[in-house]
């Protein structure tokens, strides 16, 4: 079982503590079993870390199974990447990455009520068929603990290398790899040290574009500049703006949900984190997955300068922005940066002898968004028809004159007619005591 030690690619792995616990006190069970009465704090140590594991990801059944699925769909080595998304990998990576299938076969092999009965236990039967609370931990939401439960399953029952390894080639390519395969979302913070590091996102609106009542042709364009960026075609960065609370933040998150299965991920970033994009840029730039740098409310006042670095990111500087990437922002302002009637009438004053060449400065970076588009509040009209849907679809059963009436009560004192009115209308309904 030591075999642990001769893996090629599958080394140095995260959370892999446990493995090389296990993988010893195997290997002394083989040998002695004398000397493995004197490690049974070990063992306890690894039964508790391996439950405290289920805890944080919300693991259920064979969590031996499990904890060793979950270091296999994380590790990124030069054979996993090869096949996210797109597949087998080419070349004798093929022949190391078999080699190590082969030891973790034996691993998921390996029966591990041999230490209830040299410890005198029940821990391990109760690790073989696990049955936690229903949850779905801390670390990932319920598609992703399915997805590793059900893979644990499917390569314990594989006959041989080969066919571990054709289970483990299909889920890279259906998921991919790591954190930035198995998450839509992320956002970014820094480590200890201070260096910038990509955190998944667990929790993430599950928003359809369905959801988003009219601006049929609005999210129509979203569509059209996100699917020929996915395909691999050319694609521009996109703006959206307009008034508040009619639904540009929903339509990104919409799309991420759309197109995740393709390959497509979102990072979000804040304005104060503009420093730190090179780093983020060179961390996702030679992945096989398409990201999306999100901004979300974005606009500069007239003191701020963070916009000039933007605009060196999005397109001015030496190096080339990657392919898979593009830049989606949202913002109440047409142009994000404050504008004074100053600036537009090319009026001089004592700070600025050119003030056209300000306004050109504050417009070049909005112009670096090659698709903008504009998301407006709806008309009464249009606003009654978004309440009417979204009743119906909440099963709210209300004469559609009363509805109506309390809707137009709520709009004048909430917000106004606009699409985050009416959903926040329908959850007050959906909320009283009926």
């Amino acid at each position: 079982m030591s075999g642990i030690q001769e893996c090629v690619l599958y080394r140095n792995m995260e959370h892999g503590e446990i493995l090389e616990k296990m993988t010893l006190l195997m290997d002394v069970q083989k040998n002695s079993e004398k000397e493995l009465q004197q490690r049974k704090s070990l063992f306890f140590e690894c039964v508790n870390g391996l439950i405290e594991t289920a805890g944080s990801y919300g693991f259920s059944g064979n969590l031996w199974h499990n904890y060793l699925t979950l270091l296999l769909v994380n590790h990124e080595n030069t054979f996993s990447k090869a096949c996210e998304i797109r597949g087998t990998a080419e070349g004798s990576i093929n022949q190391l990455a078999l080699h190590d299938f082969e030891i973790f076969r034996k691993l998921y092999e390996f029966d591990l009520k041999i230490f209830d009965k040299c410890f005198e236990t029940t821990c391990c039967e109760i690790l073989c068929d696990y049955h936690g609370a229903d949850n779905t931990g801390r670390m990932f939401n319920r598609r992703i603990r399915d997805r590793i439960c059900e893979m644990s399953r499917t390569l314990a029952a594989a006959a041989d290398a080969r066919e571990f390894m054709a289970d483990m080639v299909q889920f890279y390519r259906d998921f991919g790899v790591g954190k930035l395969g198995l998450h839509k979302a992320f956002r970014i913070e820094h480590d200890e040290k201070g260096k910038v590091i990509i955190v998944p996102v667990t929790r993430i609106a599950h928003v359809q574009l369905e959801d988003l009542v009219g601006y049929e042709i609005p999210k129509q364009k979203l569509i059209e500049n996100t699917e020929a960026f996915v395909y691999g075609r050319k694609a521009n960065n996109c703006l959206l703006f307009g008034d508040a609370g009619t639904g540009k933040s929903s339509s990104i998150k919409g799309i991420i949900n759309k197109y995740y299965d393709q390959g497509l991920r979102i990072i979000e970033v804040y304005k104060h984190q503009f420093q730190d994009l090179n780093q983020v840029i060179a961390q996702i730039k030679d992945r096989n997955y398409k990201f999306i740098i999100y901004m979300d409310d974005l606009s500069f006042e007239e003191f701020e300068i963070e916009y000039k670095y933007l605009k060196a990111v999005i397109e001015g500087g030496l190096e080339r922005k990657p392919d898979n990437i593009l830049i989606y922002a949202t913002s109440n302002r047409r142009h994000l940066v404050r504008e004074r009637s100053g600036d537009k009438l090319e009026l001089m004053d004592e700070d600025d002898l050119h003030s056209s060449d300000t306004v050109q400065e504050k417009l070049s970076l909005v112009y670096r968004f090659g698709v903008r588009i504009y998301f407006g509040a709806p008309t009464r009209k249009e606003f009654e028809c978004i309440v009417k849907t979204l009743a119906a679809r909440n099963g709210i059963e209300m004469p559609e004159k009363e509805l109506l009436l309390e809707a137009g009560r709520w709009e004048l004192s909430h917000g106004g007619l606009t699409g985050r009115t009416a959903q926040q209308f329908i959850d007050y309904l959906l909320g009283k005591e009926r």
